[in-house]
């Protein structure tokens, strides 16, 4: 069954003078002459091939037809004024969906809030985080299974844009027990001395990379590779080692009691970057969530 072939703006001449029971009314409000909305309601009673209104000099009336045709006229531009609302939405950022990829720490202790400040201006925009390894951020975007990544540094082709956003020094987390707890700070050659753990691969070769210029024996090799940051803050906790991690793993490290010492000569830092799709469109929603972080973020250099 083929559509018929009337226009919105027949439909809402029509419902508007059913409404206004007049079409001078009617043409005042929708800024028309009274002929030419005249014409739109007769054109289109032309198309259902049955009278909408009876006319008279002194009245106008809907007939039957007319008044069972007018509740699915009103829902056609009910509905056409909600897909007007969401495409305007849409367009200005103010509705959609986000995924963005990041690793564990990062997903649970930096994005929250800033997924929070961001829907307080932007309720109608839905942010899924997608759990993923530092070695699959880049990937995550690629493939298109993210519309961003949050995370550490990584290598990346033209295909994807890095933006640097902040960097958090690589700090000792211990037990206030630990014998490093009595310094401020602690070196390399200190560290050496003491068993370490690493979160994962990425920990492992970040360490590995700190301290290249350092003689070989003061190089730090962790004792303990585990696969995830809780593991690592929990053995410290402990005092059955300590590990190193970026300062911003404070809100998950704090809580379980351990103390933060910075390490020196020499100090490294973890660079934390944005990473998003640079040959295919990034949805507006996208778009302004990806601006949000670069400014909320920035402020924590």
């Amino acid at each position: 069954m083929s559509l018929p072939h009337f226009t919105l703006r027949q439909l809402e001449a029509f419902v508007t003078v059913a409404e206004m029971r007049s079409f001078t009314a009617a043409a005042d409000r929708l800024a028309l002459t009274p002929s030419a909305v005249s014409q739109l309601v007769g054109e289109l009673e032309d198309v259902l091939d049955f009278k909408l209104f009876e006319r008279s000099t002194r009245r106008v009336g809907i007939t039957s037809a007319g008044r069972e045709f007018l509740a699915s006229a009103e829902s056609v531009l009910k509905h056409l004024r909600i897909a007007q609302t969401a495409a305007s939405d849409v367009r200005n950022r103010a509705a959609g969906v986000v995924r963005i990829a990041a690793p564990l720490v990062v997903a649970s202790v930096i994005l929250p809030r800033a997924i929070k400040a961001y829907q307080q201006t932007r309720p109608k925009v839905r942010i899924h985080i997608r759990d993923a390894p530092v070695e699959k951020l880049v990937d995550a975007v690629a493939s298109g299974d993210a519309d961003l990544a949050l995370g550490p540094d990584r290598a990346c082709g033209e295909d994807i844009a890095r933006t640097p956003l902040f960097q958090s020094p690589w700090v000792l987390w211990c037990a206030p027990t630990h014998p490093l707890a009595r310094q401020r700070s602690v070196t390399w050659a200190q560290l050496h001395a003491h068993p370490l753990v690493a979160a994962g691969r990425d920990h492992e070769r970040s360490v590995a990379q700190m301290h290249t210029g350092l003689p070989s024996e003061q190089r730090v090799t962790p004792v303990e590779i585990v696969d995830n940051i809780s593991t690592a803050l929990g053995l410290a906790a402990a005092d059955v080692t300590a590990t190193l991690a970026p300062d911003y793993v404070g809100a998950l490290a704090k809580p379980l009691g351990l103390v933060r010492r910075r390490i020196l000569a020499p100090e490294a830092m973890r660079y934390v970057c944005l990473y998003s799709p640079t040959q295919r469109a990034t949805s507006p929603a996208a778009e302004g969530f990806a601006e949000h972080l670069v400014k909320v973020l920035a402020k924590q250099q």
